[in-house]
């Protein structure tokens, strides 16, 4: 439907519910229409939503917009105080079929945000193809029911709560069925899956049990994971299970034991070091990445440095650098404040860290062979999520085999072969 746009903000569980959404919303057949599916991790990710559709009212002054995600459930007083809106719909409701069915006959409110906390269930959406045919993003679990003082992210998501193994192994079999070579499990904190289900399932569990009962697919990938929660059939997953992909991105957040303290989290400095450590003796090809906070409050200097040295201690490659932001109504929005300009330097020292670990990686990648799914015209991915450039371009979601020859500083040079 050429006159439905969908404008999605933040993590890859929002790109699964988009998709979703289209669904809901062609099905109801809602015409004419922006949905702006927002993200509230960072005061720049709301700003930059609220930027999102003043443009698209002006672009499309006749178009019914509709504003949902966690920036929407969050403070949705904030967004029904925008003229440009038409609706605002909460991340509950914009999963349900019979809220587009409102809004394509007009008789939905203009605010349609209920308690996120009290949602108990996860529904299986199937969803049978995505924009793109390179890889496809699945929804195993939603919410977070650990509460880190500097995030926002639960009252916006509501309760750890897992989708049963079942409806996630269909869900990858349609499409695996479909032709999709690549596979990404998402959620709020994926690690915490199946504790709210029967049967001791958790994550490895799962893993292992999409692994075996759909043979067909070619690769299966994580998400952001949270190593403190990382069972032991995860473990042996990744030691064993060639088809699971070489990358685990992980929410550290800080390299200071004080600081991991304050921000509220469940693992030390050594845990990190130690996981990675571990992890790398079990599949010596695996890359990590990570998410660092530059300028938590109270952090000083030292504690600085503990971050910067992490990045070498763990042997990171890819780094999701974010300068502390404080979300209103969090408990780090009343501690000490460091100061924005070193909070920006830092995050700018981070980011050149991250450079030079990811030159690292790429300058030992050097006359390897690998194997890389394509994307758009000549880029595509390792196994490993390292970007590839090709000499020539191929169709989206094709697995080809290729030998590197080279680096860009951001992405390997590499020729396919045969």
């Amino acid at each position: 439907m050429s006159d439905l746009e969908i404008i999605t903000f933040g993590c890859r569980l929002n790109t699964y519910e988009s998709e979703v959404m289209r669904r809901h919303a062609q099905d109801a057949g809602l015409e004419d229409a922006v949905i702006v599916n927002t993200c509230a991790v960072t005061e720049e990710a709301v700003r930059q939503a609220r930027q999102a559709i003043r443009r698209a009212r002006r672009k499309r002054p006749d178009a019914k917009i509709i504003v949902t995600g966690c920036a929407a459930q969050i403070d949705p007083e904030h967004f029904a105080g925008m003229e440009e809106i038409d609706h605002v719909v909460g991340n509950q409701e914009k999963l349900e079929a019979k809220t587009f069915g409102g809004l394509s006959v007009g008789g939905e409110e203009r605010v349609q945000v209920n308690d996120i906390m009290s949602v108990q269930e996860t529904a299986g959406h199937l969803i049978d193809g995505f924009g793109s045919r390179a890889r496809a993003y699945v929804q195993i679990q939603n919410g977070c029911d650990h509460r880190c003082t500097f995030c926002v992210i639960p009252y916006g998501r509501g309760p750890s709560r897992s989708v049963p193994a079942g409806e996630v192994v269909r869900q990858i079999r349609v499409l695996a069925e479909q032709g999709y070579s690549e596979v990404v499990l998402t959620g709020v904190d994926i690690t915490s899956y199946g504790a709210d289900l029967p049967g001791g399932m958790r994550l490895g569990k799962l893993v292992r049990s999409i692994l075996r009962q759909v043979p067909e697919l070619p690769r299966l990938r994580l998400s952001s994971i949270d190593s403190i929660e990382a069972d032991e059939d995860l473990m042996r997953a990744i030691a064993e299970e060639e088809r699971l992909m070489p990358h685990l991105h992980l929410s550290l957040q800080a390299g200071d034991d004080l600081t991991l303290k304050r921000m509220k989290r469940r693992h030390g400095r050594d845990h990190s070091v130690q996981f990675c450590e571990e992890v790398r003796r079990l599949r010596p090809d695996i890359v990590f990445g990570a998410d660092l906070i530059a300028g938590f409050p109270t952090e000083t200097d030292a504690m600085f440095e503990n971050s910067m040295s992490l990045v070498d201690d763990c042997g990171l490659t890819f780094l999701h650098v974010f300068p502390y932001s404080a979300r209103p109504g969090t408990p780090a929005a009343r501690m000490p404040a460091v100061d924005k300009q070193i909070v920006s330097a830092r995050a700018k020292a981070l980011r050149e860290k991250g450079v030079e670990a990811l030159k690292r990686h790429l300058d030992g990648a050097s006359g390897r062979r690998i194997q890389v799914l394509t994307e758009r015209e000549t880029l595509g991915r390792a196994s490993d999520f390292t970007l590839v450039k090709l000499e020539q371009a191929y169709g989206a979601g094709r697995l080809v085999e290729a030998e590197v020859h080279g680096h860009d500083g951001n992405a390997l040079l590499a020729k396919v072969m045969g």
